[in-house]
Formats: structure tokens, sequence, C-alpha cells
């Protein structure tokens, strides 16, 4: 168990380092700040310790900021000694993540990218920096591929696993990409959904009351690609699985019960008997052969080369 009163608060240690607060929820998430869990939910807590050792470093607290400094489109390509056409490009095409973004006055996406990340490319790859981009890469911007959203959204889900306490928690974290149509084919059991929402991580905070810019938000937040979707429901199945053993292992879970009907049995689920939903971990049956195939069948069938595929860029490593 952590000692709570070896730990500080969030707020706290972010004014005893001289971060903003953007600043400071940024190192907790790219562990520039080490952090343990909160006494509930995502919470985080510093530990004193981490903090001293932080105050004390040599290069305190400029190399901190420094490895914490997030750079737009333009301030990118000034760094790297490039257009911001060619950034854009290279961006696009998956070459390195944005760590977070915001919206603009005029609801358009500004992302932004860690200064140290864009130096470590430059010098990493300085091929790219001039002269023609290799023709795949080309290809696949040239015909309209953007992996900045699904990239960011892969960081994201990664931080929020590795913070994760429990396989739950971690399954949340793989769910909280997908939207509500995805997620009752990956997860039928209500019960487990309902589980999985109450334990649903923050991909990014929201400071606006704007219905719109929600909403631009959460279409940002969520995973549309086939492939992509796919890759999150591979990850979160093998997340259930384990907390669903967990849980065989420890004291079963109590399901809830319906409301007892004027019959004395208790009242199946709108839409089907009692015994139509599975249980968890199950194997939905075939469906009739005149209807439309899941998306899960479109997904699987692409994963196993029987479906089409269309071109997906990759990112230059």
């Amino acid at each position: 168990m952590i000692d709570m009163s070896e730990t500080v608060v969030p707020g706290r240690a972010a004014r005893e380092l001289g971060l903003r607060p953007r600043e400071f929820e940024l190192g907790m998430q790219l562990g520039e700040v080490p952090t343990v869990p909160g006494p509930e939910g995502w919470g985080r807590r510093v530990p004193r310790a981490a903090l001293d050792a932080l105050k004390k470093a040599e290069d305190f607290p400029g190399g901190l900021r420094e490895r914490l400094r997030v750079v737009t489109t333009v301030e990118g390509a000034a760094l790297l000694e490039i257009t911001t056409g060619r950034f854009g490009r290279l961006a696009r095409a998956g070459c390195f993540t944005p760590v977070r973004f915001h919206m603009n006055r005029y609801r358009a996406v500004v992302w932004l990218y860690l200064a140290s990340e864009l130096r470590r490319f430059g010098e990493r790859r300085p091929e790219l920096l001039t002269g023609q981009l290799p023709p795949a890469l080309r290809t696949a911007v040239d015909g309209g591929a953007d992996r900045r959203p699904r990239d960011w959204r892969a960081r994201r889900v990664t931080q929020l696993a590795g913070q994760a306490t429990s396989p739950w928690e971690r399954a949340a974290a793989r769910a909280a990409v997908l939207d509500e149509d995805v997620l009752a084919e990956a997860v039928p059991d209500p019960v487990e959904r309902a589980r999985l929402a109450a334990l649903r991580p923050e991909l990014v905070s929201v400071r606006s009351e704007s219905a719109a810019m929600c909403e631009a938000v959460k279409e940002l937040s969520t995973a549309f690609d086939d492939d992509e979707v796919l890759r999150h429901r591979l990850l979160l199945a093998a997340d259930l699985e384990e907390a669903r053993r967990q849980d065989e292992a420890g004291e079963a879970r109590p399901r809830p019960v319906a409301e007892s009907g004027a019959g004395g049995r208790a009242d199946a689920p709108a839409g089907g008997s009692a015994e139509s939903h599975p249980e968890p971990g199950s194997v939905v049956g075939p469906v009739d052969a005149g209807r439309r195939p899941t998306r899960l069948r479109r997904l699987l069938a692409r994963a196993s080369g029987t479906g089409r595929r269309g071109p997906v860029s990759r990112p230059v490593s």
C-alpha cells in the first residue's frame, strides 16, 4: 500500500516545480514527473521523494521545462529548419507523433509536438528533411493519409494503460477510444460495459462549454479506421480475459438482478429473452445468412487478408 502522507497532490507539486497546469499535466503523462495512483479513480499523486529529486537536479528548473516544451507546426518547422509544408507532410505521414492538441477560436485542430522528439527525429532521419520524400510516404500523404489523430490516440491509450492499477482499468483505457456500437460488439455483456464505463478515463480534458468544441474533441478521441479499431479491440479482449480470470480467482462479483414481474420471474431485457444475452467471454453465434456482416466480421476478414483493404500509411521510424 502507498502511504499517501508521503505523496503530494498535483496542484502543490506543480507549484513547487514552477510548472503551469498544462506543463505539469504533460509531465505526468510522459513520466517526467513520477506519480503513483491516488486514493481513488484515475487521480495521481507525486511521491515526495521524487519531487525532491527533481528539484535537486543540476538542470532544474530549465531542464525539466525544456523536456516538456511543446511546439506548433510553425515552431517545429523552424526547429528542423524545413518549410511548414514539409513539416505538415512528415507529421501526416506519422514520422513523429503529436503529444497533445487544442482547438483554436476557428475550431481548427492545432497539433503540438515535443521539441525534444523533433530534435531526435532530425538527428535520426536527416535524409527526410531535404530532397524528395520516399515514394511510399509521398503517395500515402498525397492520397489523404493523416496519422496524427490515430497516433495521438494510441499514445494516450498507452500512457493510460501504463498508469492502470488493474486489468479492468487497463481494459477501460482501451475501450475509451471505441464508439458505443463497436464497444457493444466487443463487450456484449451490459454489466461489463457498465463496469468499463465507470472506470473510463479522460483522454483529454475539455475546458470549453461549447457543444461544437466538445463534439470535435470527442471525434478526435474516437477510433474510426477499421485497422485501428481492430488493434484496440484485440488489446481490449486480452485485458478483459485477464480481468475475468482475476475475478474468477477471487470472490465472484455480484450481478444485478432485475425486478420480478407479476409472474414471479425476472423480466427479460427488452428486445429478447434473458438467455439471449451472452455471458462474459462467450462467443456470439453466427448471424442469419440474410443479414449484413457485422463490423467485427469485416475487421477480422481484413486482419486475415480475406477482406478488401485499402492502403494504410505507415510511420517512418
